[in-house]
């Protein structure tokens, strides 16, 4: 092998040191662009850097407001707030476990909570991601721990407290909760309502409005009052940042934004008249349950019941109690599926239902001053006389008195008195011969539906709840709509042969009603007359209406919430009653049915009820009733007022009026004036200030009311 020459030599050892420096030149080049680059991130741009690498070890927790106060007139509590134990979650350090140390976290603290473990994965599942649960999945933030366990023992908060390292991840903090104080031993369920975690859609909509005061986070109110005036009650939530470690740990507070309380609602409910409505509802349904149905030989079902107390002359609700109940407070740190089912049982008596406001019963009697009102309006006079007989005969069918008991020729007072249905009756049938004996005529007149509708009745009377039912009046309108609703149904059914499953009844039925369904028939239009048939009322509608008598024909939306103080005792809002409308009658109308109501306390169906009462003092005007129900039991009523108040109680499947309701009204206007036996004592009255009138009414020969005399100097 030849060996290099000299020359080959030289000419290799330059290619070398050119190599070399091309490389020197190529490393000093890179070296001078780090170098560039790092001065550029470090003292150009350094501010911006730091900044980002600050947002990502900071976070925003929501920290949420105290929820508003209720409290009733006298400034009692009716729902305050107390300190619980709550559970929460890290997700963010839960992430960055293995698999087999993320089970046993969450093991352990289904353990310690009582709560499922699959319940603990669903909290922890941000809604609108794969397998959430609406109701259960997490709406807040991806960087605030979640809520498992509310309300837990203080003995599991401190061990997981005093254990972090067998719950990392885990935190046991107190917050807010609802607390409901019972007042005098109150429930007012339906009226109060209750709390439960803000939906997504709702959530949306909030960011959509640019309201913050809601987040992830929130409780909303879901009834009651609790959602009628949940914006003020809410409040505004604050902000905390907290600096955390690569870990995800806190390491310590960056800065906070104060939460700000909600504002106390200030009611017109008092927890003392409240407290004696509703135990005297529980115990008059607990008697009637007692009592055997003297018709069926079977004890009253008294399946239901409401009572209510209005201010007369402002529409105000003073209590309001419904049956059955619920406690408030199941609904504290999240309601059971069992629970919730339990409300909504039909077996149970469907609690969650207000039979106040949503209840929606046949008016019974009650309804004849109504009745009698446009009558008067519409051709009859006071001086009117008809024959309160046993029986009517219409058509082929013997509408009947009340246990066939007969009075012969009376007027309308005497009618009221003694609750005579053969004489409204006789009314009824008079004006569906004269205007609507055409049984295809929608558009007939009918003054006694008007009257209805005129007095508000199928249509909410505008309560500050919501929820609330229209009632119904059953008219030719409502008779053609559910005809042309049902037809078909009851067409198919009388279209094909009797089967075994039908009975002779529906069969008989379903055939004369898909032929003549639609047909609003005299019977119907005596039955409208008394209250019967297929026209229902809230309870709350007739209580708002006997307002409208007692005070001169104004029907008020009736009003719970009296005003908004804000944290700082400074009054944000008043909540004044508002007109819904005014019932046009002449004052010597309003009078006689007054009158005719007092006798009816005096000398009529209520009398029993109220002897030793002080009527002289304390004037009580009140009207019986005893609603049929098809397939039912009947539905006891008595409405009732003074000038002050109106007083109203329903028990459903209870019985007769006064034979059931009547002792319970009578101790409720004894609470209301303070009557001690027979005598009153203002001292005693459950409302301060609350004392019998000084001067009784005074009426004119035709029924009408004189104003009372003036002093001298009066102008």
């Amino acid at each position: 092998m030849r060996a290099p020459t000299r020359g080959e030599e030289a000419a290799g050892t330059r290619r070398s040191r050119l190599r070399i420096l091309v490389i020197q030149a190529l490393v000093l080049s890179l070296f001078a662009t780090l170098l560039v680059r790092l001065y550029y991130i470090q003292v150009v741009t350094g501010e911006e850097y730091t900044a980002q690498a600050a947002s990502q070890s900071v976070r925003d927790i929501v920290v949420q407001p105290q929820r508003g106060l209720i409290v009733d007139d006298m400034g009692r509590p009716l729902v305050t707030n107390r300190t619980a134990w709550v559970v929460s979650v890290d997700r963010t350090l839960l992430g960055k476990m293995g698999g087999r140390d993320r089970r046993e976290v969450l093991n352990r603290v289904a353990v310690v909570t009582g709560a499922g473990r699959s319940e603990v994965e669903k909290r922890l599942v941000t809604c609108g991601d794969a397998g959430s649960v609406s109701g259960t999945c997490w709406n807040g933030s991806p960087y605030q721990p979640v809520p498992v366990a509310t309300d837990v023992e203080r003995g599991v908060a401190l061990k997981i407290l005093e254990q972090p390292e067998d719950y990392p991840g885990v935190l046991a903090e107190q917050q807010t909760v609802r607390a409901y104080p019972r007042p005098y031993g109150v429930n007012l369920a339906h009226v109060l309502g209750y709390l439960s975690p803000i939906t997504e859609d709702e959530l949306d909509q909030a960011d959509s409005d640019g309201d913050a005061s809601v987040n992830g986070a929130s409780s909303v109110g879901r009834a009651g009052v609790e959602k009628q005036y949940d914006a003020w009650l809410r409040g505004m939530p604050g902000y905390q940042s907290v600096a955390v470690d690569s870990m995800g740990r806190v390491l310590g507070e960056d800065s906070q934004t104060q939460a700000r309380p909600g504002d106390t609602l200030v009611t017109s409910i008092d927890a003392r008249v409240q407290s004696v409505v509703e135990k005297q509802l529980a115990e008059t349904i607990k008697t009637a349950r007692a009592t055997t149905d003297t018709v069926t030989g079977r004890r009253y079902a008294a399946d239901s019941g409401a009572a209510i107390v209005l201010e007369a002359d402002t529409g105000r609700v003073v209590a309001m109690a419904s049956q059955p109940t619920y406690d408030p407070e199941v609904w504290v740190g999240g309601i059971s599926d069992k629970e919730l089912a339990h409300l909504y049982s039909e077996a149970a008596g469907t609690p969650l239902l207000g039979r106040a406001t949503q209840g929606q019963f046949a008016p019974g009697s009650t309804w004849k001053p109504f009745m009698t009102a446009g009558a008067l309006s519409n051709g009859y006079g006071t001086d009117t006389m008809l024959n309160c007989s046993s029986a009517l005969r219409v058509g082929n069918r013997d509408f009947k008195n009340y246990e066939s008991g007969a009075y012969g020729f009376i007027g309308f007072a005497k009618a009221l008195e003694v609750s005579c249905n053969t004489f409204f009756y006789r009314v009824g049938l008079d004006y569906w011969q004269r205007y609507g004996s055409d049984v295809s005529d929608v558009d007939a007149k009918d003054p006694l539906v008007q009257e209805a509708k005129d007095w508000g009745f199928g249509a909410e009377t505008g309560i500050d709840m919501p929820g609330e039912a229209p009632g119904r009046i059953a008219d030719r309108q409502w008779k053609r709509d559910y005809y042309e609703s049902m037809k078909d149904y009851y067409c198919g059914i009388s279209e094909k042969p009797q089967d075994a499953e039908t009975s002779d009844f529906v069969y008989r039925f379903s055939r004369e009603f898909c032929v003549e369904g639609f047909a609003y028939r005299a019977g119907d239009a005596v039955n409208f007359a008394i209250g019967q048939g297929d026209t229902i009322v809230t309870p709350l509608q007739l209580a708002r209406a006997y307002g409208a008598i007692a005070n001169g024909g104004t029907l008020y939306e009736p009003r719970i919430a009296k005003a908004v103080v804000g944290p700082d005792g400074k009054v944000l809002r008043r909540i004044d009653p508002e007109v819904q409308g005014e019932v046009d009658l002449p004052a010597k109308t309003f009078g006689y049915i007054d009158e005719a109501l007092a006798g009816v306390t005096r000398q009529g169906t209520m009398s029993w009820r109220m002897i030793g009462f002080p009527l002289e003092e304390v004037p009580i005007r009140s009207k019986t009733g005893s609603a049929e129900v098809y397939g039912k039991q009947s539905t006891s009523w008595v409405a009732s007022y003074s000038e002050d108040y109106v007083v109203v109680m329903m028990v459903s499947q209870g019985g007769t009026g006064s034979g059931t309701s009547g002792p319970a009204i009578r101790t409720i206007w004894e609470t209301l004036y303070g009557v001690d036996g027979e005598q009153v004592r203002p001292a005693k009255a459950a409302i301060p200030g609350t004392t019998p009138p000084t001067q009784l009414p005074t009426f004119t020969r035709d029924g009408s009311v004189l104003p009372p005399a003036r002093a001298k100097g009066d102008s």
